[in-house]
């Protein structure tokens, strides 16, 4: 079925700590989950953090508490599915917070869906990124180049992808990535064995998510986003 097109948020919110973006994730999923707030596609590079997942083993974390200090990097459980992985600096992480009424009310329709973003983008730069049957996210041959990890509730989606355009891929190093053992993980720096810049790809990347979706992402600034939603909570508590 044929949705009408329609216009969605888009924020980039450039170089950030993870804990303030699941922050304002969880502040937006409810607004949008109630109906008070569009659906929004937040964009940006983590400093250094590993995360796990809700059905993630602790053990695939390979660096001990020192060794994160010294690599200068976070550490969080969270509530998004899947297992462990990293985000940095040179690597594209979109969180869609979208309501999939709007779309479809299938997940994996919707993993399908991402993947087939990140698909469109490495084409436009002349990789092939391929899926892999029973595993998510997208891979370069038998190397990882994106990692999905989403939660949906309320049919509202958090969290997303994470999509390696030039990070330092020794941090991956640390962990077993996704709990994947027999695989690598690569980015579009290593495949095209050139320098590539996130603001290079992220343009592409917004093109090819409005053309998947079928949507119209229109750019707004954090201060709005931050803004309504005080305004929904002072109107709330009165």
């Amino acid at each position: 079925m044929q949705h009408d097109r329609h216009i969605v948020h888009y924020c980039d919110l450039g170089r950030t700590r993870f804990g303030e973006v699941w922050d304002l994730q969880r502040a937006l999923h409810s607004a949008v989950a109630d109906d008070r707030f569009e659906d929004i596609l937040l964009i940006n590079e983590h400093e250094h953090v590993f995360t796990l997942g809700k059905g993630g083993d602790a053990n695939h974390l390979l660096a001990d508490g020192d060794d994160l200090k010294r690599s200068g990097a976070e550490y969080y459980a969270i509530d998004r599915g899947g297992d462990i992985t990293y985000h940095g600096p040179g690597q594209i992480v979109g969180y869609p917070v979208l309501n999939l009424e709007r779309y479809k009310k299938d997940i994996h329709w919707y993993l399908r869906q991402l993947e087939e973003v990140l698909i469109r983008t490495l084409k436009h730069f002349g990789i092939t990124g391929v899926r892999s049957d029973g595993e998510t996210g997208v891979w370069v041959g038998s190397e990882k180049i994106a990692a999905l990890g989403i939660k949906v509730s309320r049919w509202v989606t958090m969290h997303g992808f994470a999509f390696n355009v030039n990070p330092d891929l020794t941090y991956f190093g640390k962990i077993i990535p996704c709990g994947i053992f027999h695989k690598g993980v690569t980015s579009m720096a290593d495949v095209l064995n050139e320098d590539v810049a996130v603001p290079q790809v992220t343009p592409v990347l917004i093109k090819k998510f409005e053309e998947v979706f079928n949507i119209t992402l229109r750019s707004i600034d954090k201060s709005e986003i931050e803004s309504q939603l005080a305004l929904d909570k002072k109107q709330e508590a009165v």
